[in-house]
């Protein structure tokens, strides 16, 4: 299986690589895209660190940028752009542990955020600049998109679940109870308010009845929205990127864009417009209830089993650095597909 992984434990950078071809002929074999890929991942990084991808933004051909394959075509210095996943290893193989005493054998651990970028945003949207925005229940992922590829990624320690526990302590209640609601009958934007209906639920001990207002739920809920994305904007002002997704705007994703008035929250506080990302049902065949932004990621990785590859960059040619039994598995799960 293909393991989604996400959270603070995640960092990225942006970095280059060169590669100088003596040979006579100087044509550009897939060999040559492996090794200065590889001189662009050799980065001082602390011990109990590793990196998770490579994902190349763009080559330079003798100094000239904007090519994006550069398989068979001609140049002494192949030089490339990369944006690298770093991980925690004690964080990535404790994951990878507890799914191993599940069951389960883990062929190679995915950037969720990577995965569901290949299935969300479309290649217009990743040339003229955009940002996608996975809503999850314990962090928020960032992806800057612009010229077609990655150019910046960020983990942040907040999600919906934020929104629930507010609610639960607000309403007294216990958080199964607040996440019911939250889906049922939440609120992200005031201007979606019509009428202050009652919704019947019970406090936190599973059995006194409780009675509560639309307009109060909202009262917990506009905060917290407010914050969710107001930490976003800081974050994409603080990284330089925020000019660059205006053109294409925000693509919302995860299982928390799907309270309503999420996408209207967010453009008012980003001052971009945002689009639900949802998969496009020409890339995925599955029935309508998968294809829901709680399963962005799921799918993603489903869409990477059968096509892994960044920006138009076939990741399996660097299968061969892994263990010989990961090669096997993995060859033989290709073979299916």
């Amino acid at each position: 299986m293909w393991l989604g992984v996400r959270g603070s434990h995640l960092q990225s950078l942006n970095n280059r690589g060169a590669y100088n071809i003596a040979r006579t002929d100087r044509e550009i074999t897939a060999d040559d895209v492996n090794a200065v890929v590889a001189s662009a991942r050799a980065i001082p990084i602390s011990s109990d660190r590793e990196i998770l991808h490579v994902v190349p933004q763009g080559f330079s051909l003798d100094r000239q940028r904007g090519v994006q394959h550069p398989v068979g075509m001609e140049a002494a210095l192949l030089e490339v752009e990369v944006h690298l996943i770093t991980s925690s290893s004690t964080h990535l193989n404790n994951i990878m542990k507890t799914v191993a005493q599940a069951g389960f054998e883990v062929i190679e651990p995915v950037y969720g955020l990577l995965a569901a970028g290949e299935l969300l945003v479309s290649p217009e949207e990743k040339e003229l600049g955009c940002v996608l925005i996975d809503l999850g229940g314990q962090s928020i992922s960032i992806g800057v998109y612009s010229e077609g590829a990655i150019k910046y990624s960020r983990e942040i320690p907040i999600g919906s679940d934020f929104i629930t526990r507010d609610l639960a302590v607000g309403l007294k209640t216990s958080i199964a109870t607040a996440e019911r609601i939250k889906v049922e009958h939440g609120i992200a934007h005031p201007g979606l308010l019509n009428g202050d209906a009652d919704i019947e639920c019970h406090g936190i001990d599973g059995r006194t009845p409780l009675r509560v207002k639309t307009s109060t739920m909202m009262g917990y809920i506009l905060p917290r929205v407010e914050e969710i994305f107001s930490v976003v904007a800081e974050d994409l002002q603080n990284s330089t990127y925020a000019d660059i997704v205006a053109p294409g705007g925000a693509i919302l994703t995860g299982g928390g864009s799907l309270m309503r008035g999420t996408i209207e929250a967010a453009e008012q506080i980003l001052g971009v417009t945002v689009r639900r990302g949802v998969p496009h049902p020409d890339l995925v065949q599955a029935d309508e209830v998968w294809l829901s932004p709680a399963y962005s990621t799921a799918l993603g990785l489903l869409h990477y089993s059968t096509s892994p590859r960044w920006g138009g960059i076939d990741t399996r040619s660097v299968a061969r650095k892994r263990p010989l039994w990961m090669r096997r598995i993995t060859g033989m799960i290709e073979e299916l597909f």
